[in-house]
């Protein structure tokens, strides 16, 4: 496996800069697919990530795995937590990794990287072995749902329709929308 600096340019480059959330971001996938068994230089079409963020973190894992949302083996769970949940969906095993410790921002960027980068991931990473259970409508591949919506006419797939009154809806025709007409 190629080495932390390596990682982290290659997920600042993604990121649009390296900072501290890339860099932990960096610890936390590398740690995490050491664990799995997992080679980061290697498509790897077995691996689903969830993160738990939206931040920089988050960009890390998806330069470093290749993960991504388009590809449904990147998967976002908004809890708001430095966290990130790597399933190896050929052994079934998961791990969630996280970052326990507070890392203070040293006077500049790249004294702030090298000391990440000299902690041991062991030391940085803490790592919980987790079970997940994948449903199939959020694995990767063709939708293997489809349904219209009654209300405004558009395609909903993978599972993600509503039953009210006896009508197939779409979320937001259904009540729970994240934006107004």
């Amino acid at each position: 496996m190629k080495d932390f600096d390596y990682y982290v340019k290659k997920a600042g480059d993604f990121h649009g800069h390296a900072c501290a959330g890339i860099a932990l971001g960096t610890k936390i996938t590398m740690a995490a697919m050491q664990a799995l068994g997992l080679d980061p230089e290697k498509k790897n079409k077995n691996l689903i990530v969830y993160t738990e963020i939206d931040r920089c973190m988050t960009d890390a894992v998806q330069a470093i795995t290749g993960c991504t949302l388009g590809h449904r083996s990147l998967k976002h769970a908004d809890y708001g937590k430095f966290a990130a949940t790597f399933v190896n969906t050929d052994t079934g095993k998961a791990v969630r990794a996280t970052i326990p410790e507070h890392i203070s921002n040293e006077a500049t960027i790249e004294e702030t990287l090298r000391k990440i980068s000299q902690i041991p991931d062991n030391e940085l990473v803490m790592l919980q072995e987790v079970s997940v259970q994948i449903p199939e409508t959020d694995l990767p591949g063709s939708p293997r749902e489809k349904a219209v919506c009654a209300s405004c006419g558009e395609r909903v797939v993978d599972g993600r329709q509503v039953k009210k009154e006896d009508k197939t809806l779409c979320k937001s025709c259904a009540g729970d929308s994240y934006y107004k007409i």
